[in-house]
């Protein structure tokens, strides 16, 4: 057995610790001379001799982990260096442990020379090193939480000094604290070896600024001993610009959403990507209807599917379309609208087109408003100067004949007809006046008693031919009623006024009907008269101005559409019906204001047109 031993490449040995604290070696192999450096009576003679050979930067850990061994009374395995014949040798200790019935402890292990393995692992540390030097990631090793290893990169990210290093630093010290919790369970899940998923974190530079990074963390093998490697790159220019491409996308879409236009975006195959909430209150359409699909199919009417097209066709070609046309809306109604596409270009090519709708429906009829009054103001101003003059040449002519020599006729009888003739041109004057003023006068809401208005205003026309012969069946049930009471007066006035003039002259009792009744919501007024009536082809053009369907009255022909007027200041609807021989019934829906006032909001409400 000792020739064995004398040939074995290893030193077997039997250590003895005693429990007054002596430490020997009982015995000691041959292989001592040649791993060592000294004969086996060497190390036997002094126990010390073992310690001296550890080189100073391991020795530490030698002791460290004997004594750890020792006091744990487990196996005991140690790698480092000795000092032989001043050469540098890897050797590796290993030792089991007995308890003797006496209290010796002893130690039975070998002792191998591990410089070639050693030396061949630093060789592939060297070859590592070598590769992780030209990666253009950054490479972290630590072990119980202290830097190994760092590559020129990550030294370059954290912006370490040219005479520093961060190898023999804690890791958590290049963390930025909010991340070092999670860092440090990280860790332990890696020496668990289970697997961590790729994160984002902040590393902390030598000029104290936050590095943001890409993480991933593997167990690795490193000087022989588990370590936790950690590859990471840079990803702070790619953090600022998510952050400013974000910035940009939330300034286009709260820019997109919030203009207080339609607009539209559709892509490159012209079909809808994206609409805002001015294109859904526009057409009555979202996105959840149009994308996806062909916007022209929604809004755009038959008749214009052609112009739809080609706009289209142009918009795709680089060129930007500004056109005032008419779209149409979810429920069927017509928009008007100015219509203007832009392409989008990414590199000469058309990516998507912006479809931007500015709604002029409103400015439309204010146009046809516009034209309406022009018309009317023509015909005002003729029919002004020719109602004005008429009876003012009458009167003249009158005037001209009382005085030719020899006429014998009874100036009294001038008199009369110039009379009549100043009437009627009074009567015309003041209608001119209403109608002004119900143009410009501002909505002025009061309680309004509608059965005083009617007695007054039969009272007022009492000079009227016929008015005496008028029978009138009045009924007026509900609750108060709010309104204008001016405009209201001029309703009943006009009303009451036509039905007059226009009775049936061979019927002896000619009747005029009014019933009122009046809720919270509404003043609902029927009108009828059993007068002359209206041919039915007429009744269209009856509220217009200066219309008249009869010559049986030399009125303004202006009442009507004052009443009309009127009627539409107050927010209402009038409908008529008539029948030639049999009357007309004019139905007339208002507004009750009485909320408004119980409301104690204000009562005056500003003219739309004045």
């Amino acid at each position: 057995m000792q020739d064995v031993l004398k040939f074995l490449p290893a030193v077997v040995y039997e250590y003895a610790i005693y429990p007054d604290g002596r430490r020997m070696f009982k015995y000691i192999s041959e292989g001592c001379t040649h791993i060592l450096g000294h004969p086996p009576e060497a190390f036997v003679a002094d126990p010390g001799l073992i310690d001296r050979l550890i080189h100073e930067e391991d020795r530490f850990l030698f002791k460290d982990t004997s004594l750890k061994s020792h006091q744990n009374s487990e196996e005991w395995n140690w790698q480092g260096r000795v000092k032989v014949d001043g050469k540098v040798k890897w050797v590796e200790f290993r030792s089991n442990h007995q308890a003797e019935p006496d209290g010796i402890i002893l130690r039975r292990g070998i002792i191998q020379d591990v410089t070639e393995r050693k030396e061949s692992g630093l060789e592939s540390r060297l070859r590592y090193q070598s590769l992780t030097e030209k990666l253009p990631i950054g490479v972290f090793i630590h072990r119980n939480g202290i830097l190994l290893f760092a590559n020129a990169h990550a030294s370059e990210v954290l912006k370490v000094p040219a005479d520093q290093s961060v190898v023999g630093m804690p890791f958590l010290s290049l963390v930025h604290p909010d991340y070092q919790e999670h860092e440090r369970a990280r860790i332990a899940e890696v020496m668990q070896g289970i697997h961590v998923p790729m994160v984002e974190k902040k590393f902390v530079d030598f000029d104290g600024k936050f590095i943001d990074v890409e993480c991933m963390s593997f167990p690795y093998m490193f000087q022989e001993e588990l370590c936790v490697q950690v590859i990471f790159r840079d990803i702070s220019d790619k953090k600022r610009s998510e952050l400013k491409l974000r910035k940009n996308e939330t300034l286009f879409t709260q820019l997109f959403e919030n203009i207080p236009l339609a607009v539209v975006m559709l892509d490159e195959s012209g079909k809808v990507f994206l609409v805002n909430k001015g294109f859904e209150e526009m057409f009555g359409f979202g996105k959840s209807q149009l994308k996806g699909k062909n916007l022209n199919d929604f809004i755009v009417p038959d008749e214009l599917r052609s112009e739809g097209i080609d706009l289209n066709n142009l918009i795709a070609k680089n060129q930007v379309v500004s056109i005032e046309t008419v779209r149409r809306h979810r429920d069927g109604r017509m928009v008007n609208v100015i219509l203007c596409g832009v392409p989008v270009m990414l590199e000469n090519e058309t990516i998507g087109i912006y479809g931007v709708y500015v709604d002029i429906t409103d400015r439309k009829k204010v146009e046809e408003e516009l034209k309406t009054r022009n018309t009317e103001l023509d015909n005002f101003v003729y029919k002004v100067s020719h109602d004005l003059r008429a009876p003012l040449s009458s009167i003249l002519g009158l005037v001209n004949l009382a005085k030719l020599p020899g006429n014998t006729d009874n100036p009294l009888d001038y008199m009369e007809i110039i009379g009549e003739k100043v009437q009627a041109l009074d009567n015309f004057i003041n209608d001119v006046l209403s109608h002004s003023k119900n143009l410009k006068m501002e909505v002025n809401v009061s309680k309004v008693d509608v059965a005083h208005i009617i007695n007054k205003t039969f009272q007022d026309l009492d000079y009227l031919e016929g008015a005496s012969d008028v029978r009138r069946f009045i009924s007026i049930n509900g609750i108060e009623f709010f309104s204008d009471y001016w405009r209201i007066s001029e309703i009943m006035r006009n009303l009451i006024s036509n039905a007059i003039k226009y009775r049936q002259l061979l019927i002896p009792n000619p009747e005029i009907h009014i019933k009122v009744h009046v809720d919270h919501m509404k003043a609902d007024i029927t009108f009828s008269d059993n007068g002359i009536g209206i041919e039915e082809e007429n009744l269209a053009k009856i509220f217009d101005m200066f219309y008249r369907a009869t010559e049986q009255s030399d009125g303004s022909g202006i009442g009507l559409y004052i009443v009309k007027n009127a009627v539409d200041r107050l927010g209402g609807r009038i409908m008529v019906a008539s029948r030639r021989g049999y009357g007309t019934r004019f139905h007339i829906i208002l507004p009750n204001r009485i909320n408004r006032i119980m409301n104690n909001t204000p009562t005056i409400e500003v003219s739309d047109e004045a």
